[in-house]
């Protein structure tokens, strides 16, 4: 078995998920990239898992492309049952797959778009749960784990309209709720969702160039992909790891904490400057 530290980056086929998978390629873990997308064409945008594990190991890791449909929990146990057989353990999970459609940042009101965009309602918030529930027993079992959600300052402020906010409003939610649980049973495992800043992804890009007026205001604040991928290592090397359990946090904000940098030195914007959204504050009254 592998004394490299092992991470499932879930959705890795283009995005936020390549970036952060590449990141941590970048730190030496082995990275199971996931998703659908084996051929270029396949999807709307851009990018395959073996184009994207591919990076992991130029970058310095062991990319592993493992196609996987996280609206199928099949597929998914599947995966978890992979990694294990072959690695015996699984250090990271991040939680970034999400049905994304072009037709969601289209113009009109939700109900005048496809009733397809509510499906990252499933593949957004039912994946991750059902992958974090593979996993976490594993995790749990070894006594040192970080389950990371992937989200965004959409959670508190209007952003593409409903089927959006309620994935990632659900993430930040679901997040603190697996923090109680790993704490009540006294593992060594944190859930954190990560809010990232507006990504310099082939989606958004190509967005801005197509309405330069409607997206002006993201004009250097942008994030590199890579950037989550980064800070997620930070936080699983953190001494004080449990101190993130169940915490929504700004990733800008914690990567500037940690000294993290992007490419040209300086550190990305908060969210909580760009949009002035912070993350909700839950109450710590439980009903078990």
């Amino acid at each position: 078995m592998s004394e490299q530290r092992v991470a499932i980056v879930t959705g890795a086929s283009r995005g936020a998920g390549r970036g952060i998978a590449r990141a941590l390629g970048s730190h030496g873990c082995i990275v199971y990239v996931t998703g659908r997308s084996e051929k270029e064409g396949s999807a709307e945008m851009p990018g395959t898992i073996h184009s994207t594990a591919a990076e992991v190991t130029a970058a310095g890791g062991t990319g592993i492309a493992a196609r996987c449909d996280h609206a199928n929990d099949a597929d998914v146990e599947a995966l978890i049952e992979r990694v294990i057989a072959e690695q015996g353990r699984i250090d990271i999970l991040v939680n970034n797959a999400a049905a994304v459609s072009d037709a969601l940042s289209a113009p009109g009101q939700f109900w005048e778009k496809p009733r397809q965009i509510g499906n990252m309602i499933d593949v957004g918030i039912k994946s991750g749960f059902t992958a974090s529930w593979f996993a976490a027993r594993h995790m749990v079992k070894q006594d040192k784990g970080l389950i990371v959600f992937t989200s965004s300052p959409g959670a508190m402020h209007y952003c593409f309209g409903p089927a959006y906010g309620a994935h990632k409003a659900g993430l930040d939610k679901m997040a603190f709720d697996m923090g109680v649980d790993f704490a009540d049973a006294g593992a060594n495992v944190a859930a954190v969702s990560i809010w990232m800043g507006a990504l310099t992804t082939e989606r958004l890009t190509g967005m801005m160039e197509a309405m330069p007026e409607r997206f002006a205001h993201l004009e250097g604040t942008l994030e590199s992909p890579d950037y989550t991928g980064h800070v997620a290592w930070a936080i699983y090397n953190d001494p004080e790891m449990m101190r993130f359990n169940g915490a929504t946090v700004i990733g800008a904000e914690e990567g500037k904490g940690f000294g993290i940098t992007e490419a040209n030195g300086k550190y990305p914007p908060s969210v909580r400057e760009t949009t002035g959204a912070v993350p909700a504050t839950y109450y710590p009254h439980k009903v078990k």
